[in-house]
């Protein structure tokens, strides 16, 4: 079974075929950290600068036997030791160049 736990549908192009996966559930969310770090002069206005980092994760379901959850690269990206997380991978594009599907899933490294 696999749950697309994104925003938005994931649509995979796979051996001709498309399936359409829509958004089941809450999306799980990372949270962000954030220091003053400067500023810069842009065109006579004072740009802050942050250091931002990862905050976080909440929202992300218990691992389930058998579940593969599609999630955002940074929710896998936060949770590297759950191999049940999957982040879609390969982008298919139209005639025009727009996105308008994935040819596979991924997994970032442990």
């Amino acid at each position: 079974m696999i749950r697309n736990l994104t925003p938005h549908p994931v649509t995979l192009v796979v051996d001709g075929q498309t399936i359409t996966l829509p958004p089941d559930g809450a999306p799980p969310r990372v949270s962000t950290t954030e220091t003053p770090a400067g500023t810069v002069a842009v065109d006579g206005a004072e740009v802050p600068i942050f250091q931002v980092g990862t905050g976080d994760l909440v929202g992300l379901p218990d691992q389930q036997p058998g579940v593969w959850l599609i999630v955002s690269r940074m929710v896998a990206e936060a949770a590297p030791h759950r191999r049940d997380l999957v982040i879609p991978h390969g982008l298919v594009r139209d005639d025009a160049g727009r996105v308008v599907g994935c040819s596979a899933l991924g997994q970032v490294p442990v």
